[in-house]
């Protein structure tokens, strides 16, 4: 279990994250849902055996060695998913859902930048699968954002994750973090891919407002105040297995996201 706490003085593998280096695709489209989210994201560097016996044939580890993203074979990416809609705008089941998904920098096998999606843990009981069929249903969750502000002084966020899921899986988290001035990205495409059958992809399309909160490599201001975290057991043992290292702290304010099959 990883606990930090941090200092008040000291970014990311996807920094300008997920979007830095993928070009759009190409060819017909179809927009399958709308969401508006806020997000935390953690990049971690996880045993790369287990993370290789995850990653399915034609599909190889895109692992940068330098920069910001330097060594970070996994990303742990906290939602929730605040509105979700379909293209015709009416809510797609109960209309909003919170979900933590792990993700891999991957090459597809026609040499793209891609994204593997491993495995996750969600609220949705509609579809406790997701779109690439390899959730988990939530058999526990809790979910707390809170930011205190007060004169003179510089605003506080808390934010506290956990999900649970009935095979003993678990991934959770508790961030204190100083605010700061976040930056908005451009638009941009990426496509994800399902490790568990990889024949199955979208295409997220979206826009959003990232704070760098702490990068080891890149070596920012420190905002982040306290942290731990937590993550394993049954499928997911052999990923966190204690020696996992904690790269990146990004707190993603808000993501507009169009969600499309291509």
């Amino acid at each position: 279990m990883w606990h930090l706490p941090a200092s008040r003085a000291l970014r990311a593998w996807f920094a300008l994250p997920l979007l830095v280096g993928f070009a759009p695709q190409a060819g017909a489209q179809t927009v399958i849902e709308n969401s508006v989210e806020a997000q935390f994201q953690l990049d971690v560097h996880v045993p790369d055996a287990a993370l290789a016996a995850m990653i399915p044939a034609g599909f190889t580890l895109n692992v940068s060695q330098q920069g910001a993203a330097a060594r970070a074979n996994l990303r742990v990416l906290f939602v929730d998913r605040l509105t979700i809609h379909n293209a015709e705008g009416q809510p797609v089941g109960n209309g909003s859902d919170r979900t933590v998904y792990l993700i891999a920098p991957v090459q597809d096998p026609a040499g793209n930048n891609a994204q593997l999606v491993i495995g996750g843990i969600t609220t949705d009981a509609d579809d406790p699968a997701g779109p690439f069929d390899n959730y988990l249903a939530a058999s526990a969750h809790s979910m707390t954002r809170s930011v205190t502000s007060e004169t003179n002084q510089p605003a506080l966020e808390t934010q506290e994750w956990s999900f649970q899921a009935a095979g003993g899986e678990r991934i959770a988290m508790s961030i204190t973090f100083e605010r700061g001035v976040p930056n908005r990205g451009n638009q941009n495409e990426v496509r994800f891919y399902s490790a568990k059958d990889p024949s199955v992809s979208q295409i997220s399309r979206q826009e959003r407002v990232l704070e760098i909160l702490r990068n080891v490599t890149t070596t920012p201001p420190d905002r982040v105040r306290e942290f731990s975290f937590d993550a394993g057991g049954g499928s997911y043992a052999a990923l966190f297995d204690g020696t996992e290292e904690m790269l990146s702290w990004d707190n993603i304010m808000w993501v507009y996201r169009s969600v499309l099959q291509p």
